[in-house]
């Protein structure tokens, strides 16, 4: 089982910037792709962006240039940098690791 511990979220007004991290602890004996999802109000999940372990990464098309994700082999930890933020960005964050969940970060942009 993997534990994953997600945190940056927070109210930023529109324009502004913020990152959130993830860290896996756990039954951890390999990781390859790590990635962010969100899940706006009434709105089902979607991913954001992807990162194999090979740093090989992928975007929803609504975040490119905006968004980076990036992550620490060494310490089991993903981050995603996002900039340029929009009200439309406003969701719950969740991270996700080998098959499990985070609890969610919650992100809201203001106008």
């Amino acid at each position: 089982q993997v534990q994953l511990v997600e945190s940056g979220g927070g109210l930023v007004q529109a324009g502004g910037s913020l990152r959130l991290s993830c860290a896996a602890s756990g039954s951890i004996f390999s990781i390859w792709n790590m990635g962010w999802y969100r899940q706006a109000p009434g709105k089902q999940r979607e991913l954001v962006a992807v990162i194999t372990r090979g740093g090989s990464t992928n975007y929803v098309d609504s975040v490119k240039g905006r968004f980076t994700i990036s992550r620490d082999n060494a310490k089991n930890t993903v981050f995603l940098q996002m900039n340029s933020l929009k009200p439309e960005d406003t969701a719950v964050y969740y991270c996700y690791v080998n098959g499990s969940w985070g609890k969610g970060t919650l992100v809201t942009v203001s106008s």
